[in-house]
């Protein structure tokens, strides 16, 4: 969750648009903002995910840095107030796949895996009113970005906070191979290593 402070970014710039918050001439600032602040952010923490053996956050950080990549750049040549059936069937996809990170980061740490099930309904929101319209989509998809603003928030202070004193402070609700990670030993940290991705000699 190190990119918290970029999601946040992308998701409360969104919000903002998509519940007239800003005015419909913002809609290129805010692709700027997408752009130059939370898109380079996005792709250092998928890169560190995959070094840390975090194939979940590392696969969700990706897909998000692309997405919103490809929301930022549309945005930014669009006319204020149109929509894009092409950006639409994208989001429908993008929420798709990160079911797939959100699956797997469930299996050991749950406000993580909230965080990325929101992103998908936030996509999927927006992926309706991209391709068919519609105020009430629109407003829809802006007020779960508004809770995934919130989570991830959340997560980023609790995983800080988790880091720096070595345990958890703030409920994350780890379980599993996820509470093993604070709680365990070395020993158990390192078993089976040898048949992980990047050790193992195939994937």
């Amino acid at each position: 969750m190190a990119d918290a402070g970029g999601r946040d970014h992308s998701s409360v710039m969104l919000t903002g648009y998509q519940l007239s918050w800003l005015p419909v001439t913002q809609g290129r600032d805010v692709a700027m903002v997408v752009l130059v602040f939370a898109v380079p952010m996005q792709y250092p923490a998928a890169v560190f995910g995959f070094l840390g053996r975090d194939g979940a956050g590392g696969t969700g950080m990706a897909l998000l840095g692309s997405c919103w990549l490809v929301v930022g750049s549309l945005l930014l040549r669009s006319v204020p107030g149109s929509r894009s059936p092409t950006l639409g069937l994208l989001l429908f996809f993008a929420a798709a796949a990160l079911l797939v990170p959100m699956m797997a980061s469930s299996l050991g740490k749950v406000a993580a895996a909230v965080a990325f099930g929101l992103a998908a309904a936030r996509f999927a929101l927006t992926g309706v009113y991209e391709y068919q319209g519609g105020t009430a989509w629109e407003h829809a998809s802006g007020w779960t970005g508004l809770a995934l603003c919130l989570v991830a928030l959340y997560n980023a202070f609790a995983f800080e906070l988790e880091d720096t004193r070595h345990r958890t402070v703030l409920p994350v609700l780890r379980w599993g191979t996820g509470r093993r990670a604070i709680d365990g030993s070395l020993a158990a940290e390192v078993r089976g290593v040898e048949q992980e991705a990047g050790v193992r000699e195939q994937l």
